[in-house]
């Protein structure tokens, strides 16, 4: 068995179809696992979603922000213009189920190589272990079912923007939400800096995985989307971009776990 794990894919279905071909993909003998943000911006969200649950054997995902979104969409009963079709499916309540099976991180510990793989959408700050992350990961999949429209309706803000393990309620799910999903840059105390998406960046701002790679062994690796802007790339060999910039023109991109080697497709249609 082999395992995948795919950058964002944002609606780009044609892209990612085309990626399957690229890696050969078997759905008896491989895992795909989607880095968050399968939906949103691109023009065929709703086949995305419709490969993910017509496949839960071998298709499995964390959520991003843009998943998070439609989530409240759904749940809400609010409509979008570029999610529209999604809302409006037959399959919706199927689709609804699924993403609310999708935690905020998952790992996959390869035996015979002695790795282990943590996959989430932004990423993971150097305040939390991985046992933390984990288990926080897993408190917000337990309220996304218990509870989902109260966690979907207060999760959005910037603020808190610093982890303390005294916080509770909204506040304490929106921060975990936002590390798992839109972190980027921290300032120098540690704490979000939600606002900066390009690279250019102040000297103040850090970039998160610059912290987080100093807590990591040598056996951990984590792979994460979101940042576009990146295109991949942190300098750092256990620590993998994957958001590649698809649906902005640029690549959807996939690596092989136990290779550590990288897939990617050209989306050359215009948008």
């Amino acid at each position: 068995m082999s395992h995948f794990v795919i950058g964002d894919v944002q609606g780009c279905f044609n892209q990612l179809d085309e990626l399957l071909t690229r890696i050969n993909f078997s759905h008896d003998n491989d895992q795909i696992i989607f880095a968050g943000d399968l939906v949103n911006r691109g023009k065929d969200s709703l086949r995305v979603l419709d490969f993910c649950v017509s496949n839960p054997g071998s298709v499995s995902a964390v959520l991003g922000n843009h998943d998070l979104y439609l989530m409240h969409l759904i749940e809400s009963k609010v409509n979008d213009d570029c999610l529209q079709e999604v809302l409006e499916s037959p399959q919706l309540n199927a689709i609804y189920s699924w993403l609310k099976s999708c935690p905020l991180m998952r790992s996959i510990y390869l035996k015979d190589r002695k790795e282990t793989f943590y996959i989430m959408h932004a990423g993971i700050p150097p305040q939390w272990t991985f046992d933390e992350a984990k288990k926080y990961s897993d408190e917000i999949l337990k309220e996304l079912n218990k509870n989902p429209k109260n966690i979907l309706s207060n999760m959005w803000g910037d603020l808190p923007n610093l982890w303390n393990n005294n916080l509770q309620g909204h506040e304490r799910s929106r921060l975990i939400i936002n590390y798992f999903t839109r972190m980027r840059f921290l300032n120098t105390d540690g704490s979000l800096e939600l606002k900066t998406k390009d690279l250019k960046a102040s000297d103040s701002l850090i970039k998160w995985f610059d912290l987080t790679i100093k807590n990591m062994k040598s056996d951990e690796y984590i792979l994460f989307g979101h940042w576009a802007a990146l295109r991949g790339t942190t300098d750092l060999s256990r620590i993998i971009g994957l958001d590649t910039g698809c649906v902005w023109g640029g690549e959807l991109t996939a690596i092989k776990l136990e290779n550590k080697k990288l897939y990617s497709v050209k989306n050359n249609e215009n948008l």
